[in-house]
């Protein structure tokens, strides 16, 4: 499995954001058109990620609901008939819900910078600093999301624990 450290966090002044990050950044892999579809799982989280610039991928993954920087362990698994796949999954596990989003991607080194804007929920910057066994060290990681965060005025007031399946839920829960 993979594993990452990562934060979410609400992206009140997007283009001042971008442009820090740009400056920053020393790659850009593109800008992303994303629709993610969650399905109920028991434990953890389980989506069909339909990419244009990657194609589709089921990923399994396990992430605590907290706000700060935290661990993610996951799998991403290639998929070649992503309809297929997304019915058979539909009738074994019925989806949660569908998440559709632009995504800019930027690195740092081993730090992935997501600049998204999704549908139904606003604008937002997530940070992911892969760890790579034996040499990446969780929590020398963890200070750099902090460093990261600074430099790029995240502010702790913005971040969120919840994953964009979750907001999504939250907000249909508050309009029924």
């Amino acid at each position: 499995m993979a594993e990452n450290i990562e934060i979410k966090a609400r992206c009140l002044d997007f283009i001042a954001t971008q442009r820090r990050v740009q400056k920053l950044a020393s790659g850009y892999l593109g800008s992303d058109f994303q629709t993610d579809t969650y399905f109920q799982v028991k434990n953890g989280r389980l989506k069909l990620r339909e990419s244009r610039l990657d194609g589709a991928y089921l990923i399994p993954y396990i992430r605590p609901d907290k706000s700060g920087p935290k661990n993610s362990l996951y799998t991403k698994i290639k998929i070649d008939n992503p309809d297929e796949v997304k019915n058979l999954f539909h009738n074994m596990f019925g989806i949660h819900v569908v998440v559709c989003k632009k995504r800019d991607i930027y690195t740092i080194e081993n730090v992935r910078i997501h600049l998204d804007k999704v549908d139904h929920l606003g604008t937002f910057i997530e940070l992911e600093a892969l760890l790579k066994p034996p040499h990446s060290d969780p929590r020398h990681e963890k200070k750099r999301v902090n460093e990261l965060m600074e430099t790029l005025h995240i502010n702790k007031n913005d971040l969120i624990a919840e994953s964009y399946e979750s907001l999504l839920k939250m907000q249909d829960k508050t309009f029924t």
